[in-house]
């Protein structure tokens, strides 16, 4: 990005170049070092804003390059990236000790992983995709809460509003995914499993041909991850490049984070046109999602795009509508009523609330949201095309 300064320490020339032009495509300004003690002297001549070196450095190693940096006033600050060829967990463990921000390991995955670390740690907020479908990423700070039925079903009624339209939804609750126990999907296909697949296998003719249309719900799943022990495994540098062929392959993304807020969905959630944040009744919860928008705000997401909903279903208790605002301050646009034992009822048959009950009320109010979330989030695209 214009302004920002990369350096690049690696003894390795093809490394070193390779690394240096994929940022210098990112727009930031790269120089580049072949030592640890000619990296010191960069650093503290340039003051790079951010800095990439392979820990293992004939004349110094990374750990003690790292510590030189954080003992000096002029780079106490600078954030710095150890891209290792070790995989060893004692090699990431003293790297990360040593004063390292990230340690992250050379593969064919980890230029999306680098990219997405370099611009978390300088701060900067992806430029959103002008191009493909409306993106609505679904969270809140607390589990437990109705985040992923709430998904499920805005989802539901904008393919059904608009069935000419084509909808996806992507469940990235982890370690556990929700959303399939609700819609009833038993598949083997899941975002762990596409993860494992190549990049040149999963373009947008992929998903365009392979996400299962759950029935009843006419929308398109790629499912959560069966398991924890899966999520352990899960290649999250792939994530990112899944979501935009999925984006571009679809009228609609819907994105279900939960309360997996992390260094990979953080910049999905800055590139979604909409933030649904899902907030219950209760003091705890509100204190929690009043901390997650302030630090969203700090990441450069407006209030302007949050899209905040008190969804009472799950509990009566609680603050009241306006009690609410004042602690988020922040309007919340929806309120779903108490359901008593409906939503559960509609969930563990794999139905839809609109299915299950047609008359409703809730019915009608899921139906307001999805038309009022379609409106939002397209009114703030062409604010944002236009800008």
């Amino acid at each position: 990005m214009a302004g920002k300064k990369i350096l690049v320490v690696d003894a390795d020339v093809a490394s070193r170049n390779f690394i240096a032009r994929t940022l210098e495509q990112q727009q930031y300004e790269v120089i580049q070092a072949g030592s640890g003690k000619e990296g010191l002297i960069f650093a503290w001549r340039d003051r790079p804003d951010l800095i990439v070196t392979e820990p293992a450095l004939s004349d110094l190693k990374g750990e003690e390059m790292a510590v030189k940096l954080r003992q000096d006033a002029r780079s106490e600050r600078i954030p710095l990236i150890a891209l290792s060829a070790d995989r060893t967990a004692t090699r990431h463990k003293s790297c990360l000790d040593a004063g390292f921000n990230e340690y992250i390991i050379k593969s064919a995955d980890a230029i999306p992983t680098l990219i997405e670390a370099v611009n978390r740690l300088l701060g900067v907020t992806a430029v959103r995709t002008k191009q493909g479908g409306v993106l609505i990423v679904f969270l809140s700070a607390k589990g437990g809460i109705g985040t992923s039925s709430l998904c499920a079903n805005i989802a539901m009624n904008i393919a059904q509003a608009q069935p000419e339209s084509h909808v996806a939804v992507v469940d990235m609750v982890l370690p556990i995914g929700s959303i399939a126990p609700i819609v009833g999907y038993s598949d083997e296909q899941n975002l762990v499993t596409v993860a494992d697949l190549g990049s040149e296998q999963t373009g947008r003719a992929f998903f365009q041909s392979n996400l299962a249309e759950v029935e009843q719900w006419h929308f398109h799943l790629l499912a959560g991850s069966p398991d924890p022990e899966s999520a352990n495994h899960l290649q999250v540098g792939r994530i990112r490049d899944i979501i935009q062929n999925i984006r571009s392959a679809y009228d609609y993304l819907l994105l279900d984070v939960g309360r997996s807020l992390s260094r990979f969905s953080l910049p999905l959630i800055q590139e979604a046109d909409l933030q649904a944040l899902v907030v219950s009744p209760d003091v705890s919860a509100v204190s929690l999602n009043k901390t997650m928008l302030d630090y969203l705000r700090l990441k450069g997401i407006s209030n302007a795009s949050v899209y905040a909903i008190l969804n009472r279903a799950v509990g009566l208790e609680g603050l009241t509508k306006a009690e609410a605002e004042k602690v988020l301050e922040i309007d919340i646009k929806n309120t779903v009523p108490y359901l008593g034992s409906t939503l559960t009822l509609a969930n563990n048959q794999h139905q839809p609330f609109s299915a299950k009950y047609p008359n409703d009320t809730t019915s009608g109010i899921l139906k307001e949201m999805a038309d009022h979330m379609i409106n939002m989030a397209r009114h703030l695209r062409v604010k944002q095309e236009a800008a």
